[in-house]
């Protein structure tokens, strides 16, 4: 890229508003992609960048010329063409841009309200972006705001409050819609962090004495099912056999392909299937079997209760909190940009200080040059906050007045 064009921040991507899960799962970005896409941006020069891939949004955020620099490098590494883009993005642009980073990182734009797992999430995005050398002074200090206005909501309002997240809402939807749920099998497979939370709501919120866990690492199963007396563990080898004895099936194993088919499944087989994975791990074929039910984490994420009921009225307290950390952030922002003008603009003053204070020493006999130092200091400390007040103001174009500064006082 040119460095003389201009540049805008950009928020670039599709979530679970516009896109649904099988959209989604097209543009997801595995780790090794995230990678290899972060190191062509660094190859082409742009700055600022990092990526972030969950199962509710994938998005690009960094500077570029345009949207759409953005855009291919995004469809290059996934299986979304730009036309998909199209019709199911988002689009945001500088202050936009800013202003979503902020509410996806409090949960206000998470697909259960106040989901917090976002979070860490952003914090691993960032974390890869620096280790592969694609961030900048601005997105690090955007971030680190991002960072402690999360921190004051989730202390000091109920947006996260209770226990809502799409690993709950299984567990839920398990019992609500299966009679006699306590006595189900239920065969979780893939022990991501999806899967640990599932487990762990099982054991938690269920007395399902009958839970399987299936993970390709066998040793990371048998170590985590230590602490639950209440789930076993099977090999991979036998996931059919065990499928067989289910009546659910919870599948989070994170590839980037269906791990679970029709080969699975025997064709009479009654299973509810609940899909946490993104993109989906579950080929939809499977519902070609009438006995087959598939719920996926759009579906489940539908689920609500007294919980988001409270966390909708925390919403304005939300707000409030990021407006402040957002002000913050502009203040510094506009301190930097203007800074090098300022600084010229003192300068410039100065010099033609200098000059009229030597010019008068030697025309006046009894000049007092002290006086005359503390005066002028005092005149170009007023010229300049008065000049920052005015660059600072929403209604004034900055690069015209800077423009202006220029030419009257470094021409």
């Amino acid at each position: 890229m040119q460095e003389s064009k201009q540049q805008h921040f950009y928020n670039i991507g599709v979530s679970y508003k516009k896109a649904d899960a099988t959209i989604r799962g097209k543009f997801s970005l595995s780790k090794e992609n995230q990678v290899a896409l972060l190191k062509l941006a660094n190859e082409q020069g742009f700055e600022g960048i990092f990526v972030l891939s969950t199962c509710n949004r994938t998005e690009i955020t960094g500077f570029a010329e345009r949207p759409c620099q953005l855009i291919e490098l995004l469809c290059e590494f996934t299986e979304g063409s730009i036309q998909e883009f199209a019709k199911f993005s988002n689009v945001y642009k500088n202050q936009e841009a800013i202003d979503q980073l902020f509410r996806i990182g409090t949960g206000l734009e998470s697909q259960i309200l106040g989901d917090y797992e976002i979070v860490g999430q952003l914090r691993q995005a960032f974390k890869l972006a620096k280790k592969m050398k694609t961030t900048n002074a601005f997105v690090e200090r955007l971030m680190n705001s991002v960072l402690q206005a999360s921190k004051k909501v989730k202390n000091e309002t109920m947006l996260s409050s209770g226990t809502t997240s799409v690993s709950y809402a299984a567990v839920k939807y398990i019992t609500k819609n299966l009679p006699d749920y306590n006595s189900k099998n239920i065969l979780v497979f893939g022990l991501g962090k999806m899967g640990k939370h599932t487990c762990k709501n099982l054991a938690e919120y269920t007395d399902i004495n009958d839970v399987c866990l299936i993970n390709r690492t066998e040793e990371k199963a048998t170590e985590f099912v230590k602490d639950f007396s209440s789930i076993r563990t099977a090999t991979i080898e036998n996931l059919s056999l065990e499928i067989e004895k289910a009546d659910v099936l919870i599948v989070s194993t994170g590839a980037e392909k269906p791990t679970i088919t029709k080969n699975h499944i025997s064709p009479n087989k009654k299973l509810l299937i609940l899909d946490l994975s993104m993109p989906e791990n579950v080929a939809l074929d499977v519902q070609d079997y009438s006995g087959v039910q598939l719920v996926n984490v759009d579906e489940l994420s539908k689920i609500t209760d007294e919980t988001l009921a409270i966390r909708q009225q925390e919403i304005p307290l939300a707000e409030a909190i990021i407006e402040t950390h957002t002000k913050e952030f502009t203040d510094w922002q506009n301190h930097r940009r203007l800074a090098p003008t300022i600084t010229a603009l003192k300068n410039s003053l100065e010099s033609i200080k200098n000059d009229e204070i030597n010019f008068q020493k030697k025309k006046l006999p009894n000049f007092d040059e002290n006086q005359a130092e503390i005066l002028t200091s005092r005149i170009i400390q007023k010229i300049t906050t008065q000049f920052v007040k005015h660059l600072k103001e929403d209604d004034i174009s900055v690069a015209q007045s800077i423009q202006l500064i220029n030419k009257v006082f470094q021409s």
